[in-house]
């Protein structure tokens, strides 16, 4: 008896994610878990370099402001709650020190440029379609930084706009970077503070969205379904964390599995075999760490590691 339905995966036939691979992650805070599992496996990879962006517009500013090499001033920042913010950027990279916060957004900007370039894959995970727009400047924000709520006018993107936010995004990048593959994907993480209803109204925006630009038949953009994996495939509590709103490690690992299966390398697979192996060692706690047995262990360790870099230089355990 078949006790789950799963949903069908045809792996890729070209452009596969290997270890020469340049992956460039963008969006919620499902991108992070990926991100983690790819730094984790020793990839070269760049996660959200101005912090989890939640939407297509805020993530579209970030793109647009990177090619473009936008210089950040006193004019783009604010002091609430004795820090220094950006609404282009999450409160990770807020600071009590405005001139800190300059120099860390505009060398972040100017790397990303480069990064983005340089990217053989990038890889978008969107998390809502509710957008807040600062009534003051009328400009709509990437975080509210907990400013009051009525000083923004909260706004669900339709599909035409988020098709629109999405196509642009796509044609910064090919223009730049011609041979570059874009993953999107919609994080299954549920955004409950906006409603029940409104959560499933604002994926279900960001799926159609994206659909519309697939539909249109552009090589370069792809769709991996971690929303529906989490809601068809994995559709008990059990696998989500205590919150009852994120998905568990557990989740968040068979996701994992399931996307290395459809974009990896067998190649690459097998190295994060080797990878795995050698962060296993390197967590290992010891019973007795003078003993001649330990002393073995960690000299194979170091062989390991030495042999691995040796082929990956760009590899750091």
């Amino acid at each position: 008896m078949n006790l789950q339905t799963q949903i069908p995966f045809k792996k890729q036939s070209e452009h596969l994610i290997n270890y020469q691979s340049k992956i460039f992650l963008l969006g919620s805070c499902f991108s992070e878990n990926i991100g983690n599992k790819l730094s984790y496996y020793q990839f070269q990879s760049t996660q959200n370099p101005f912090g989890i962006l939640f939407h297509p517009k805020a993530i579209e500013t970030f793109i647009t402001n990177a090619i473009n090499k936008k210089i950040y001033s006193e004019e783009d920042l604010f002091f609430q709650n004795e820090r220094w913010h950006c609404f282009e950027a999450h409160s990770s990279l807020s600071s009590s020190n405005e001139d800190q916060l300059l120099t860390n957004l505009n060398a972040t900007i100017s790397s990303a440029k480069k990064q983005v370039e340089e990217a053989t894959h990038i890889i978008i995970t969107l998390g809502t379609s509710w957008v807040y727009r600062f009534i003051k400047t009328d400009t709509i924000v990437a975080n509210c930084h907990k400013i009051p709520q009525k000083k923004f006018v909260k706004k669900l993107l339709t599909i035409d706009e988020i098709s629109e936010s999405l196509d642009a995004i796509i044609k910064i990048l090919i223009n730049k970077n011609p041979t570059l593959k874009i993953i999107f994907t919609v994080s299954p993480v549920r955004h409950l503070k906006d409603g029940f209803v409104e959560n499933q109204r604002s994926k279900s925006h960001l799926i159609a969205g994206i659909h519309a630009l697939l539909d249109s038949v552009q090589s370069h953009i792809h769709y991996f379904p971690s929303y529906e994996l989490m809601m068809d495939e994995l559709r008990d509590y059990r696998f989500y964390a205590e919150d009852m709103i994120h998905p568990s490690q557990t989740a968040i690992n068979y996701i994992w599995d399931k996307f290395v299966a459809t974009w990896f390398s067998e190649k690459s697979q097998s190295t994060m075999q080797e990878v795995q192996t050698i962060q296993k060692g390197i967590a290992h706690k010891p019973f007795h760490i003078n003993s001649n047995q330990h002393e073995q262990f960690l000299k194979k360790l170091a062989a390991k590691k030495d042999k691995i870099i040796h082929a990956f230089p760009f590899m750091k355990f």
